[in-house]
């Protein structure tokens, strides 16, 4: 086995089992280079840095960033709370609540301040172990987790069956179990700020197994009351199901959970959280409910979508999410690279997360060559040097490492009917946030229709049950669907196909909000390809019909 010395680790002098000492890789590299943010367990041979996040142990050495091994943290089973006492006295939080919790005053480094600081330490548990401690500096607002320990919910435990309440810190969590409320959690890391193209990050601490949320029949989102604080509501209801959400009013003059703890006592506070309306069921809206998006619509006007990365396309087509987009077109003339042009530029320009399931695109490996050659504007194959260039070695790694950020493929070894793989991605929009689902194309998946039921009615059936998920989770749903065969025209051409051209007619377009048509005229070789707008529901979201043309680059699979 190595020693500290062979990874120029020097320990400090005296002895111990938890030491602090400079770190070899970062100190060196700061204004404070003395700061001692490197932890060391002499015992289990470990080490981490809380600022530069270099980590390992003597038996295995140093951690590549890939592995997933969880650090343990170093509890102190008798901690000092005098100082902190008198600080959340004056937040209303009680002595007698911080013993119960375990709340302790100590000593951390604190990355943002460089040096180490009194801390309120709150401990993490899971399945009554700690897994996790949030350190929050005494003095200045700082905060920090154990670098390289698992992302949970603080008090996870407490999560009860019949209820539970979702606050956005510690502090708000400890407010309700003052007030008498167990069944409370915090998100670990606040809210994402408003402006955040992919915060997966954010929500790392749903992908569990199992679900912490798993058979929990009511929760009560309460968090902050400002804009961060929506963004978090709504994504948490979103992933965790708006069916079973419900949310917290809190009063104007009050931000959060322990502002109304202080200001209306333990008493009022409880009776926000009982009094938590229902997220608005689909299909079941008050006016009351829509009374202040009708308000700000009619004083702003409707609002366009989001943009498809082209700006010609935009005129006429523009996505938001939750809706179902028909996709068709003859075999060969662009479907499949143009949804997947559309998903890279909605992933670069929005940070939205899609899953994919292609069964045509196989195998998945050169599915996801061409993807990234769309991601990088770059060919892996030699191209003359005016349509494109090559893609360099050094460029992979971080064209890998974004596009795994961003996308998953559902690829199972055999067919697949709809029903499952929305069951599928329903575990996807839990656990990585998706927002985009490309289904390419619907032939290639298995159809089991009922007894007696025409394959019109199946169509208009799944058709329905996809649109009803794609609205339930907040996912825009592409599905790709080829026409019936067709005939050519005096110049070898085929029509452009629209959506009662699919197999069982007018359901593709009485069931869908969008329908596109990829088309190009097979006697010319300019990769000029047309794009029309067959139906476009809302119009503030678009025009039809309408065509626009976009020229496709055959080397990096791009549309220009």
């Amino acid at each position: 086995m190595k020693t500290w010395a062979d990874f120029n680790i020097m320990l400090p002098p005296g002895s111990g089992i938890e030491l602090t000492t400079t770190c070899p890789q970062c100190s060196g590299k700061r204004k404070n280079s003395k700061a001692k943010c490197l932890s060391i367990n002499t015992e289990k041979g470990v080490w981490v840095c809380h600022h530069c996040d270099f980590r390992g142990t003597l038996k295995a050495g140093e951690e590549s960033p890939g592995r997933k091994i969880y650090v343990r943290p170093v509890w102190t089973e008798t901690p000092d709370r005098d100082v902190i006492v008198e600080w959340f006295r004056q937040r209303g939080i009680l002595p007698a609540t911080l013993v119960q919790e375990g709340v302790s005053q100590q000593e951390a480094y604190m990355p943002q301040l460089e040096d180490t600081v009194p801390c309120i330490a709150f401990p993490y548990r899971k399945r009554g172990e700690i897994v996790n401690v949030k350190y929050r500096a005494l003095q200045q607002k700082a905060f920090r987790q154990v670098a390289g320990a698992e992302k949970v919910l603080y008090r996870q435990d407490h999560i009860a069956k019949e209820y539970v309440a979702i606050v956005e810190g510690e502090i708000d969590a400890l407010s309700l179990v003052q007030a008498g409320i167990d069944s409370v959690v915090s998100v670990p890391d606040g809210a994402p700020p408003v402006n955040t193209k992919n915060y997966t990050a954010k929500f790392t601490y749903l992908d569990q197994d199992p679900d912490p949320f798993e058979g929990a029949e009511k929760i009560v989102l309460a968090v902050d009351n400002d804009a961060p604080g929506t963004v978090l509501r709504d994504e948490l209801g979103r992933r965790l199901g708006m069916d079973r959400c419900w949310f917290v009013d809190w009063p104007k003059d009050c931000k959060d959970a322990n502002d109304v703890l202080i200001r209306y006592g333990a008493e009022f506070l409880r009776l926000c959280i009982e009094q938590a309306r229902p997220f608005p069921v689909v299909d079941v809206i008050t006016v009351a409910d829509l009374a202040d998006e009708i308000m700000a619509l009619a004083a702003s006007g409707l609002p366009r979508g989001l943009s498809t990365g082209w700006a010609q396309l935009d005129e006429v087509f523009t996505i938001v999410p939750g809706q179902l987009t028909i996709i068709t077109g003859i075999p060969s003339h662009g479907k499949s690279q143009f949804v997947d042009a559309l998903a890279i530029n909605m992933m670069q320009l929005h940070g939205w997360q899609f899953a994919i399931c292609s069964p045509e695109n196989y195998p998945t490996a050169l599915h996801g060559v061409n993807l990234m050659e769309k991601w990088t504007n770059a060919t892996v194959r030699s191209a003359p040097i005016t349509e494109a260039r090559m893609l360099h070695a050094h460029e992979i790694p971080a064209a890998l490492a974004a596009m795994n950020a961003s996308f998953v493929f559902i690829a199972p070894p055999d067919a697949m009917t709809i029903p499952a793989v929305l069951e599928r991605a329903t575990s996807l929009v839990k656990r990585r946030g998706v927002q985009g689902l490309i289904l390419d194309p619907f032939n290639e998946f298995d159809h089991q229709r009922e007894r007696g039921q025409t394959e019109a009615e199946y169509i208009s059936n799944t058709l329905g049950e996809i649109r009803r998920w794609g609205r339930r989770w907040g996912v825009h749903v592409f599905l790709v669907a080829h026409p019936v065969k067709m005939q050519k025209d005096d110049q070898g051409n085929y029509p452009v196909p629209t959506p009662y051209d699919i197999n069982g007619g007018a359901a593709w377009r009485n069931k869908s909000e969008n329908c596109l048509t990829v088309w190009r005229d097979m006697n010319v070789t300019d990769g000029i390809v047309q794009i029309h707008t067959q139906k476009i529901r809302h119009r503030n979201l678009g025009v039809m019909p309408a065509m626009v043309e976009l020229r496709f680059n055959r080397w990096t699979s791009r549309y220009e």
